[in-house]
């Protein structure tokens, strides 16, 4: 099994290209099932999550052909071609929806386009039991006949989908993606209200307009739909990734130095930059990103909450707690989204932080050292969270369980490394 050492002290200057966005790779890969047309996506992350779902779509009849180089020197995005010409499978089987969570979205595209489906109640990352009851109550919604047996979800539709207005009792991301992609394909309008708002959302949903579908309300809270009988392909470019862009921007303001962030935009996250601001950090749009920049100064606390979009992110909860154990003070961060999240507490005590929690909020005192020790991942973002306190630890650190890493960052170490951080992957093999 594979770990990341680092040794931490060192500033970061340099430059740093964030790739496509994982949350927004992953549905789009998945809405290609709703046309037997092909489907071209350029700045495709190679992470594990896209292999994998690539896996899954090929076991539904999916052709996938790859352009780009893995090992390009200039960190560039692949190019997918999916073509889902036929069908040929609609059961979605445990052994591979359980290992990550979005691929239980294909439930949608699958039952709209052969009215009937099978798909296993889905796994992922352990940091909450996340429901999928919105999901079918939406779908439902659209006439679906769903019943739940042996671990899998049945969905059925004899006389195909039909418009309806929804309206989520909460926000849902993945809701909404399922929802929205079945809605594609319903007959009629649709009306998601209380829809999420992140903009990986909004990149499906302008994928599914360049494939013939009317929607309105694109980047609202509701969302109306006007279903068609049939979709075109279409090619479309995957957004930066705003997670990746707050998860760079907060290694450099925990290591200090002055880093420019390449091919992102500063609107997809501008709530967590600005609390990144209050750090003390300098934020600076650029022609071809984001500059971030720390220099001599303590990193100030802040208090934080996290929220559904466009509040802040609960996918960078983690890496603004690790910030914010070298604070000057105590920082108060509240989680909102999901129960289990703080299971990278434990792990940054062992480097020296000063955490209590009281049930979903973590008071984290600062400390004026951090001391570089073994630790290990939980989940996707507890993982880089370690990355960052790593780095700003004196001494070596070394993190395992780095395979939750490679979910949702490419070439983590590769890209910090060619800005003069002190880490290397070391392999098991």
């Amino acid at each position: 099994m594979d770990r990341i050492k680092i040794v931490g002290g060192g500033e970061l200057n340099g430059t740093i290209p964030i790739s496509g966005a994982k949350n927004a790779a992953l549905p789009l890969m998945i809405a290609s099932l709703l046309t037997a047309d092909r489907v071209t996506l350029k700045n495709v992350p190679n992470l594990a999550d896209v292999n994998l779902l690539a896996r899954i779509l090929r076991n539904h009849g999916t052709d996938l052909a790859v352009d780009g180089k893995r090992t390009s020197p200039n960190l560039q995005g692949e190019t997918f071609h999916l073509t889902a010409r036929d069908i040929v499978d609609t059961t979605a089987p445990y052994e591979m929806v359980s290992r990550m969570r979005a691929s239980f979205w294909v439930l949608g595209p699958i039952l709209a386009r052969m009215r009937q489906a099978k798909v296993s109640l889905p796994g992922g990352c352990a940091i909450g039991t996340r429901p999928v009851d919105l999901h079918l109550t939406g779908l439902k919604a659209l006439g679906a006949e769903i019943e739940i047996d042996g671990g899998y979800v049945l969905a059925k539709a004899p006389k195909g989908l039909h418009g309806a207005h929804i309206i989520f009792p909460k926000v849902s991301v993945g809701a909404t993606h399922n929802v929205l992609l079945a809605a594609a394909l319903a007959k009629g309008e649709t009306v998601i209200e209380n829809a999420a708002r992140e903009p990986e959302v909004g990149d499906v949903a302008a994928l599914l307009v360049k494939m013939g579908v009317q929607i309105e309300g694109i980047g609202t809270s509701t969302l109306r739909i006007q279903g068609r009988d049939r979709l075109d392909g279409a090619i479309h470019t995957v957004l930066p990734d705003r997670i990746e862009t707050g998860t760079f921007a907060m290694v450099v303001a925990a290591t200090g130095g002055d880093v420019v962030l390449e091919d992102t935009r500063i609107e997809l996250l501008q709530n967590a930059l600005d609390v990144l601001a209050a750090t003390g950090t300098t934020v600076t749009p650029t022609a071809s990103g984001i500059r971030i920049t720390r220099r001599k100064g303590e990193i100030e606390p802040v208090t934080v909450e996290t929220q559904p979009y466009p509040g802040f992110p609960t996918d960078l909860q983690a890496q603004l707690m690790a910030l914010m154990t070298r604070a000057h003070g105590t920082s108060v961060i509240r989680e909102t989204i999901f129960e289990n999240r703080f299971m990278h507490v434990q792990e940054l005590a062992r480097l020296g932080a000063d955490i209590q929690l009281h049930g979903d909020t973590a008071t984290i005192k600062g400390v004026k050292h951090l001391r570089g020790a073994p630790v290990m991942a939980t989940d996707l973002r507890a993982s880089v969270s370690l990355v960052i306190a790593g780095l700003m630890a004196e001494g070596e650190t070394t993190v395992g369980r780095v395979y939750h890493l490679d979910r949702g960052f490419e070439r983590l170490e590769e890209k910090l490394s060619r800005c003069g951080a002190n880490i290397e992957r070391l392999s098991s093999g």
